[in-house]
């Protein structure tokens, strides 16, 4: 039997969810254990995501999950002209619009 110091306002956040799902707070604590030994390391990333700016002018940036936003292709004038007068059907139309194809 071990001793295991948990912070007090996070056990008192948790334990609402804990009982929604039925799992005591020693059953979830096994089960990260369990999960650690079975990923031969922590079950979830641990790192800051961080956006990157590509100091394009235009404010572009590789979002934290790796995707690039490229609005250096974006006529922003235009946009601001257009935006009141059309409406799109599916997100496919307004990137295009967007990008003006």
């Amino acid at each position: 039997m071990s001793t295991v110091r948990i912070n007090d306002d996070i056990k008192k956040e948790i334990k609402p969810i804990l009982d929604n799902l039925g799992i005591s707070l020693s059953e979830a604590i096994n089960m990260f254990l369990h999960q650690i030994k079975l990923n031969n390391g922590i079950p979830f990333d641990l790192k800051i995501k961080k956006a990157v700016e590509l100091n394009d002018g235009h404010g572009s940036y590789i979002c934290e999950y790796g995707h690039l936003h490229d609005y250096s292709k974006l006529d922003i004038e235009q946009i601001e002209k257009d935006k009141d007068n059309r409406t799109f059907e599916n997100v496919e139309d307004l990137k295009k619009a967007l990008e003006g194809d």
